[in-house]
């Protein structure tokens, strides 16, 4: 029996870990709670702030924080230090895989401690590597001078298994050189959480708290402020849109001063509300009072937020970039607008508000797509079975 459990001990690698807040940690943190009996999980990842503590248990995860708390040196030096703790951890754990989340710095710490077993002798522990990223090809290629790229081709070569969250994912790695084996398994989405009827005194609430009235229509956007998620694209549609239209914008990020100047110097800062940080577990009651999610990105490995907009039952509006068409079919579970194009946003809001029955329609298809592919209890399931196959 003690041998069992210890082929089943995994050690994982994540640059950052705040599964409550969002991102690929959240991926994490539910397959880990899902997975079942049989398998205990271990977690290297960098400091980042001072207040966090250094070892702490998050559900099923024991995670190590490594660093002293200032972002950009613990982020640089955190494949060192993660080699260097995976060996000591490795030593009474004896763990039967890896697994990097993401190719940056966390998943380097993997590799590293692999060639130091290399170098003296020892058998390497296998590799898991799942892709989320949803950067463009300019930015893997040509930032930091191609260290990116680089990192992508090299993490190739040593990974032994690579899962990514979309079918556009796996073909990048593809052609960054990866021959060994793959395996779709998708983000997923709360669906407790986010199909939970919202109670009509919440609604009202949140109406009061943003101003909206009974001739009031809501776009919303719930995305990290950058370049490649095209905020400046919703915002620049509302030009082409009647005044009783308005955007309400979710998140924050480096591009958050620039979009609130270029509504203002458009004179669309009335229409234009930003909301900044929002808790996920109230993001569902901010979408019941929404008319049209919108997310005209520039790229995207996956798009999350669409999924959870899809789930809440409020139709989308997206670009057919990245891993975005292996949810969306045009008019049947989304509507397409294209990249780069304001023009092209505002004639898809004017169809879905015209066309209630195409609206309806595709509201119905999009719960029906994600209840049926994107639930966490099925991501779990599809992702046990890579642990299986590496077992096997």
């Amino acid at each position: 029996m003690a041998t069992n459990n210890t082929k089943r001990r995994i050690l994982i690698f994540s640059t950052a870990y705040y599964p409550f807040v969002g991102g690929a940690e959240v991926a994490i943190k539910e397959i880990t709670d899902r997975i079942g009996a049989g398998y205990e999980f271990d977690l290297i990842t960098a400091k980042l702030q001072k207040h966090l503590p250094k070892e702490e248990k998050i559900g099923r995860v024991m995670v190590y924080r490594l660093g002293t708390g200032k972002v950009l040196s613990d982020k640089l030096l955190l494949p060192f230090r993660g080699a260097i703790k995976a060996w000591k951890l490795h030593n009474t754990a004896h763990y039967f895989c890896l697994w990097a989340v993401m190719v940056t710095f966390s998943s380097g710490a993997g590799y590293i401690f692999n060639i130091l077993r290399s170098l003296t002798g020892r058998k390497k522990i296998p590799i898991i590597l799942t892709l989320q990223e949803g950067d463009s090809e300019v930015h893997l290629n040509y930032k930091w001078a191609g260290l990116i790229a680089l990192s992508w081709k090299l993490a190739m070569w040593q990974t032994d298994m690579l899962t990514g969250i979309s079918n556009f994912l796996l073909h990048r790695a593809l052609k960054n050189g990866y021959r060994g084996r793959v395996a779709l398994v998708p983000n997923g989405v709360d669906i407790k959480l986010f199909l939970e009827k919202i109670k009509e005194k919440d609604r009202e609430n949140i109406k009061i708290l943003l101003g909206k009235s009974s001739n009031t229509i809501f776009l919303v956007t719930v995305s990290r402020l950058t370049h490649k998620n095209a905020t400046d694209d919703i915002i620049s549609s509302l030009a082409y849109l009647p005044a009783y239209i308005s955007l309400i914008i979710i998140g924050k990020g480096e591009d958050g001063l620039k979009l609130q100047r270029q509504a203002r110097d458009a004179d669309l800062a009335e229409r234009v509300k930003f909301l900044g940080f929002i808790p996920y577990a109230d993001l569902p009651k901010y979408l019941s009072v929404c008319d049209i999610f919108v997310r005209p990105s520039r790229s995207e490995g996956f798009g999350n937020s669409l999924i959870e907009a899809m789930a809440a039952g409020v139709p989308v509006i997206a670009t057919p970039v990245g891993g975005i068409p292996d949810f969306i079919d045009d008019k049947e579970t989304g509507i397409f607008c294209s990249p780069d194009n304001p023009q092209s946003i505002a004639e898809a809001v004017t169809l879905l508000l015209h066309e209630n029955s195409l609206r309806e329609h595709i509201i119905e298809k999009a719960k029906d797509r994600v209840l049926e592919r994107y639930s966490w209890d099925h991501v779990a399931g599809e992702m046990k079975a890579v642990f299986v196959n590496l077992l096997t």
